[in-house]
């Protein structure tokens, strides 16, 4: 149980780490965001990390970006070769008598050139479209699947809010957003139709696409250098994936270790039960005990005959162990990403032989210091 436990929560935390790992990949590579505000915090080693609520709060709340600095960093060709920016809002869209929350995402053509986007039908909004401020959209996934099932979304008209949208595209499945919503429950459209219907120019965040990923750093720094012009140092944040990625895998990093502590203690717990088995043992086979001792066998003979036992019970433990992990894991796989690593394994294991070990040390050496003659008269 013990074993089981260790390697299934450690696999769920690698499992999660891992399928994070894709859907940043999935997003697209080589990708530098802006947002407003300060939305790093200085550590104490001289890295920086991502800061708290408040902070992101704070940042949204006094955001200074412009359609300007999209103009600005357009400009950096050296480095950027798409750029695309957003605002979002919430509402409530409706088909027929099908109704969905969900996440507006306002935004221009350039969107799929930077984030790989792809499609179950139809195609993304045009620049002419985006410019003109046209009202349409392209759906999620869990959006299309929750307004017209199995039906074709693609030319029908659904509405949003208080307003009508031509559907001309459904995106593909993409799945979690991070802590947000999920990319499936979002609605793609003009980021102009959306200043319009919903009164907001509000620019939430910039997204550039740079040439190759030795690009990334110069362009962080190109970016900073231009936006510096304008903004202060404290109003906005230049960072790409890959910070974003280490920070979310240092928090599943740790909570992994947490968890695999926490059912490391059903190994002790495992290890006591190994050790009262033997105990029991011994006092069972003390005639045994002094029978062989009578016949020739030394106190390191019996040490060892027990310290064996006490290892083979702890090995096939974990094996069992190993096999009900294995077969929980490929339980939970469709609904949790769950990844079994060899680390894992040869930890659990191997803590586990080590616990039987010490655990049956103290039980073999009684038996070892058993004298024959005693051992003999006893009933």
């Amino acid at each position: 149980i013990g074993v089981a436990s260790v390697v299934m929560l450690t696999a769920i935390g690698n499992g999660l780490q891992s399928y994070i790992s894709d859907q940043f990949e999935s997003l697209g590579s080589n990708n530098v965001i802006v947002s407003p505000g300060s939305v790093f915090k200085r550590n104490s080693d001289g890295t920086r990390s991502f800061g708290g609520q408040e902070s992101r709060a704070s940042s949204i709340s006094n955001n200074k970006l412009r359609q300007s600095d999209v103009n600005d960093i357009r400009k950096l060709r050296e480095y950027v070769t798409a750029i695309s920016f957003a605002n979002t809002q919430s509402d409530q869209a409706q088909f027929q008598a099908n109704e969905k929350d969900v996440t507006i995402y306002g935004t221009t053509e350039e969107y799929p050139k930077v984030f790989n986007t792809t499609f179950e039908a139809g195609r993304f909004f045009s620049k002419t479209e985006s410019q003109s401020g046209d009202k349409v959209v392209v759906i999620g996934y869990k959006v299309n699947s929750e307004l017209f099932g199995k039906s074709d979304a693609i030319g029908k008209k659904i509405k949003i809010g208080t307003q009508l949208y031509t559907v001309v595209g459904v995106a593909e499945e993409k799945g979690g957003g991070f802590g947000g919503p999920s990319f499936d429950d979002y609605v793609y459209m003009p980021y102009k139709t959306l200043s319009r219907i919903y009164d907001s120019e509000v620019v939430l965040q910039i997204f550039a696409k740079v040439k190759d990923a030795e690009s990334i750093e110069p362009a962080i720094k190109a970016i900073e250098r231009e936006l510096g012009k304008r903004l202060e140092e404290d109003e906005f944040s230049v960072f790409d994936q890959t910070e974003i990625l280490a920070t979310i895998n240092n928090i599943l990093g740790m909570l992994t270790i947490g968890l695999g502590g926490i059912a490391a203690i059903s190994l002790l717990v495992g290890g006591i039960g190994i050790m009262n088995i033997m105990l029991v043992s011994v006092t069972e086979r003390t005639r045994e005990i002094g029978l062989r001792k009578a016949l020739g066998a030394t106190p390191n003979q019996i040490l060892w005959q027990f310290l064996i036992e006490a290892a083979l019970l702890s090995v096939l433990g974990g094996l069992i162990g190993l096999a009900i992990a294995f077969l929980g894991t490929l339980a939970i796989q469709p609904f949790f990403p769950a990844k079994i690593t060899m680390d894992a394994v040869i930890l659990a294991f191997g803590v586990s032989t080590l616990v039987g070990l010490v655990f049956g040390a103290a039980p073999a050496n009684r038996a070892a210091r058993l004298s024959p003659i005693e051992a003999l008269r006893y009933e």
